[in-house]
C-alpha cells in the first residue's frame, strides 16, 4: 500500500528510508552541536584554570563580553554591515563574470586556448602582491576591497566552470548535432544543465573565497568592517577583539555556506518533481 504526500507516492520501503535518512540528519546535527560544546567548553575550562593565558588566547566567554561592548558601543552592526556588503557585493560579481568568461572560454575555442595560459599565471599569482596598485588605482574606500574580494574568487569561477562545461558528455553533444542542433541549444540543453552541480560546488568554494579576499583587502586598506576590527586588536594588544572579529567571520560565512546549500537543496528538489 503507497501513501500520497504532496502528491508523490511512497511505498512503505521509501518510507521507511526517508525516515532512516532523517534519523541519520538528526543524529549528525546532535553530534555536531556536541562538539561545538565540547570545543568552546574545553576551550573555557583550560582558561579558566589557568593552563593557558587567556590574554594570549581569549575565551569564549570574554569573547562574549567583547562583542556585548561592541554593541553598547553601537558598533558592532555597524563593522559587520561594512564587511557583508563588500563581501556579497564582491562575490556575487567574481561568480556572474566567471561564469561569463568560462561560456565565452567554452565557445571560443580559439579564445580558450590563447587566454588559458594567462588564467592560470593569474591564479598562482599571490594576490596581496597587487595590494598597492589597488589602492592607487580604486583609492583607499571600500572599492579597493571588493576588487580584491572579486579578484580573489574570479579565477576560481571561471577555472570551476568552464572545467564543467568542457566535460558535458561528448556522446550527448555529437547527438544534439545530428539532430540539427545549434552551439546555442546545445549549451542551454545540455551544456548548463549539466554543470549545475558544479556551479553549487563552485559557490561553495566562492564563499569561503569571497571572505578571504573583503578581510585580505580590509587588511590592505579599511576604515571600518571586521577584518579593521582584527588588525587593529592586533595593533593595540587587544587579542579579546581580534578573537571576537574572527568568531563573527565565522559565523557569517557560516551562515553564507548554508544559504548555498539551501539553494542546493531547491535546485535538486526542481530536478525531481
Amino acid at each position: 500500500m503507497k501513501r500520497k504526500k504532496n502528491g508523490a507516492a511512497y511505498s512503505p520501503e521509501h518510507r521507511r528510508f526517508l525516515k532512516r535518512r532523517k534519523r541519520h540528519l538528526a543524529v549528525v546535527w546532535a553530534l555536531r552541536a556536541g562538539l561545538l560544546a565540547l570545543l568552546l567548553g574545553g576551550w573555557e575550562l583550560i582558561t579558566a584554570v589557568g593552563w593557558v593565558d587567556p590574554f594570549i588566547m581569549s575565551s569564549p566567554s570574554r569573547i562574549a563580553a567583547t562583542i556585548g561592548d561592541l554593541y553598547r558601543e553601537g558598533t558592532l552592526f555597524y563593522h559587520i554591515g561594512v564587511t557583508l556588503l563588500e563581501t556579497l557585493i564582491g562575490f556575487f560579481i567574481a561568480v556572474a563574470l566567471g561564469c561569463l568568461i568560462a561560456l565565452a572560454l567554452w565557445w571560443s575555442e580559439t579564445l580558450k586556448s590563447v587566454l588559458e595560459p594567462y588564467i592560470v599565471v593569474l591564479n598562482a599569482l599571490p594576490k596581496i602582491a597587487l595590494g598597492p596598485l589597488i589602492i592607487i588605482w580604486f583609492g583607499t574606500g571600500s572599492s579597493s576591497i571588493i576588487f580584491m574580494t572579486v579578484l580573489v574568487g574570479i579565477i576560481v569561477a571561471i577555472m570551476h566552470m568552464l572545467s564543467a562545461f568542457i566535460s558535458a558528455d561528448k556522446n550527448k553533444i555529437l547527438l544534439l548535432k545530428s539532430m540539427g542542433a545549434s552551439k546555442f541549444q546545445i549549451l542551454r540543453k545540455l551544456v548548463i544543465p549539466s554543470s549545475l552541480a558544479s556551479f553549487i560546488s563552485m559557490l561553495k568554494i566562492n564563499v569561503g573565497m569571497a571572505w578571504i579576499g573583503s578581510i585580505m583587502g580590509e587588511y590592505i586598506v579599511s576604515r571600518a568592517g571586521l577584518g579593521y576590527l582584527i588588525v587593529y586588536g592586533g595593533q593595540v594588544f587587544r587579542l579579546d577583539l581580534v578573537m571576537s572579529a574572527t568568531f563573527i567571520l565565522c559565523v557569517l560565512a557560516a551562515g553564507m555556506y548554508f544559504l548555498v546549500v539551501l539553494l542546493e537543496h531547491l535546485i535538486v528538489k526542481n530536478k525531481e518533481s
